[in-house]
């Protein structure tokens, strides 16, 4: 695999929900890694009412060929009913562009 690689971005209310669904892509090899982050206070509005929100973010790395599938991933597990999944790409080093291809490496 050469070129960038894919951050994929969400947003989960619960830890261990978060945990959850980095052990499911990453088992199911749509990402090869995950970080999730240090809690973080998410400001909305909500049908109309302002709102706040401790939440957990998760940074997916994948492959652009996994990003797709990733996001749907996402979209159809999340106990969100709007959830926040958000991509970009992102220059990486040689090595870990070819680590990321390979799924986190060998099967």
């Amino acid at each position: 695999m050469t070129g960038p690689i894919a951050i994929v971005y969400t947003l989960y209310d619960d830890l261990e929900v978060a945990e959850q669904a980095v052990a499911d892509v990453v088992q199911a090899r749509l990402a090869a890694c995950a970080n999730i982050l240090s809690p973080c206070r998410s400001c909305y509005l909500w049908n109309g009412v302002y709102e706040t929100r401790v939440e957990y973010p998760v940074l997916f790395k994948t492959g652009e060929d996994c990003r797709a599938a990733l996001m749907a991933r996402l979209e159809q597990t999340h106990p969100y009913d709007v959830p926040a999944i958000l991509s970009w790409d992102a220059e990486a080093a040689p090595a870990y562009v070819g680590w990321v291809g390979e799924g986190g490496g060998p099967a």
